[in-house]
């Protein structure tokens, strides 16, 4: 991608920065002259040059506290925040599973979420200001009709939604806005596995194909930029015509 400066002088900090739409976003957001700070537990070392990584445990209170301490111990710390880190347990029927299994779905997902955006958002608040976008789903508004059983996945999605429109409320009024994506089908490593093993997920969608990570990206760019600056507590869905189905 060629480099512009839509983004200079913005600092961005990114959850989930280590693969998928997460890197995605960080790469983009990079290439466009904002400092990106990308956060994730493992493979920090497949972020471009550019991004500045930070290990992150969305599931440990003190790792997510002592991040976000480190992020701003110089006094210029991250200005935006997209939390874009989720995990699914994918084909446990709810009858099947597990406390563990549900718990570590919403642990990271809807937990690690809240905990992300409260920390990021004492600091935004206090500073006067900010963006925080969220990464939801279109699972958390309607249940997809195929083999995948994913109860646990579904309702840690509507909760970001939910917390999305929660948080507009409280922070919108103090200068924080804080919106949500919502991504149907995207061509993902894990996705890519998928849609050989189910070819009919692609005739789900109108468009008859998966988002691209950088299609998600750049509706993740405008809730960040001035042209979204009257979106509070919006949830764009991204999901290729599937809801029309």
């Amino acid at each position: 991608m060629e480099r512009t400066e839509r983004f200079a002088g913005r600092r961005v900090a990114v959850t989930g920065a280590a693969g998928g739409i997460g890197l995605a976003i960080c790469t983009s957001l990079a290439d466009q002259g904002a400092q990106v700070y990308g956060l994730d537990l493992r493979r920090l070392d497949v972020l471009p040059d550019q991004v500045r990584g930070v290990a992150l445990d969305l599931t440990d209170e003190s790792s997510v506290v002592a991040a976000v301490r480190e992020l701003y111990s110089t006094g210029d710390g991250p200005v935006d925040l997209v939390t874009c880190a989720g995990i699914v347990e994918d084909n446990v029927a709810a009858e099947d599973m597990s406390i563990a299994q549900f718990d570590a779905v919403l642990g990271v997902n809807l937990r690690g979420v809240f905990l992300t955006c409260r920390e990021f958002g004492r600091e935004l608040l206090a500073r006067g200001g900010g963006a925080i976008v969220n990464v939801a789903s279109m699972s958390g508004n309607a249940v997809v009709n195929h083999p995948q059983r994913q109860a646990a996945y579904n309702t840690s999605k509507a909760g970001v939604s939910a917390l999305t429109r929660s948080l507009a409320v409280e922070w919108g009024p103090r200068g924080v806005r804080v919106n949500a994506v919502s991504p149907g089908y995207v061509d993902t490593p894990l996705n890519g596995l998928k849609q050989h093993m189910h070819a009919g997920w692609l005739a789900d969608t109108v468009l008859g194909r998966f988002a691209t990570p950088l299609e998600i990206s750049r509706a993740v760019e405008y809730l960040l930029s001035e042209d979204a600056a009257f979106c509070c507590g919006t949830e764009l869905l991204i999901d290729g015509g599937f809801s029309l189905r």
